[in-house]
């Protein structure tokens, strides 16, 4: 599996992310800042999330084994998934919580030009790690032709899209701490830091939300693009004709086991004047025609099976779970 780009993205977002929650945390204490509070939380919050990110790739990488012949490639989608319910339960809900108790209790922030030297400080590392995941991202996304919020959605590898976000969402908040703070201070309106912590808090939350219902369509099993599923069946379709091997394709199906790593059952219905030796030699030219066109393809089966038989076994009612014969 091929998580290079992802790694670089990762470890950047770390080294970003760790400064800059020590430096929050610090400022946060000196000028009793609930925003700023809010926004080292965050950090912390996306620094261990990275960490989790990291374990999540490399138990993706163990090989397969006898209790999981097709790999642990899902690994990095369970893993991903804590990480959105980190970010929810952590990261938002504190910052709810602060930003509450700070409405309800307002007291003025002290030493102000710290909070605004740490947030620029911040903005412009957190500028860094956006700008290296984005470019990562469009780099993936190439020619598609998606626009950014529809290519997050159809992306397959939740460890970049969740850099993306998160890192989308510190931008976001930081400059909603900045404009907080300055409301604080100019305008004499303390309750502001508290609504700038509320608001972080319902971003981080929005982007939870976001990235776990992406991922739990990844973890239940989610197809692989349209244009690999229409590649799969031009190759197939080569094959049909007059004098060519195929009949019909009688259906396609195909499953993500991880971001560079498609699962493809295909059920194709051959004429009845091919001889075994025929299907064992189209069988070959398939397989090599698909592995060399999407390398994703880690698993691929063909099923010989007439379009009768195919029908027959779709209108078959299901066998109700716990029956016995």
């Amino acid at each position: 599996m091929d998580t290079g780009g992802s790694k670089a993205v990762i470890v950047v977002a770390f080294a970003c992310n760790l400064g800059i929650a020590a430096a929050k945390f610090a400022a946060a204490a000196w000028t009793q800042s609930s925003a700023m509070l809010s926004e080292a939380i965050h950090s912390l919050v996306d620094t261990s999330n990275q960490l989790l990110l990291f374990f999540g790739i490399k138990r993706a990488e163990k090989p397969a084994d006898a209790h999981h012949p097709f790999g642990y490639g899902k690994e990095i989608y369970f893993w991903s998934f804590i990480v959105a319910m980190v970010l929810f339960a952590l990261g938002a809900g504190v910052a709810i919580y602060e930003g509450i108790e700070k409405m309800l209790h307002p007291h003025p922030i002290h030493d102000v030009f710290v909070v605004y030297i740490v947030l620029l400080v911040a903005m412009a590392l957190e500028g860094f790690s956006t700008w290296k995941a984005v470019g990562e991202f469009n780099t993936r996304r190439g020619p598609s032709g998606l626009g950014f919020i529809a290519a997050l959605r159809a992306s397959k590898d939740p460890t970049l899209f969740a850099i993306v976000l998160e890192d989308s969402a510190a931008m976001i908040g930081l400059s909603i701490a900045l404009i907080g703070t300055m409301a604080a201070d100019f305008g004499g309106y303390e309750q502001a830091d508290g609504i700038a912590s509320i608001l972080i808090g319902c971003v981080l939350g929005f982007v939870a939300i976001f990235m776990s219902g992406e991922i739990r369509s990844l973890i239940v099993g989610e197809s692989a693009s349209r244009a690999v599923q229409a590649g799969l069946n031009e190759i197939i379709a080569k094959e049909i004709g007059p004098d060519k091997p195929i009949r019909t394709i009688n259906e396609i199906r195909t499953m993500h086991l991880g971001p560079q790593d498609v699962l493809v059952t295909a059920s194709v219905d051959f004429e009845d004047w091919v001889s075994a030796r025929t299907v064992e030699d189209v069988t070959a030219r398939l397989q090599q025609a698909i592995k060399t066109r999407f390398p994703e393809v880690q698993h691929l089966f063909i099923e010989v099976q007439s379009e009768k038989a195919f029908q027959f076994n779709k209108t078959k009612p299901p066998i109700a779970a716990g029956a016995t014969h």
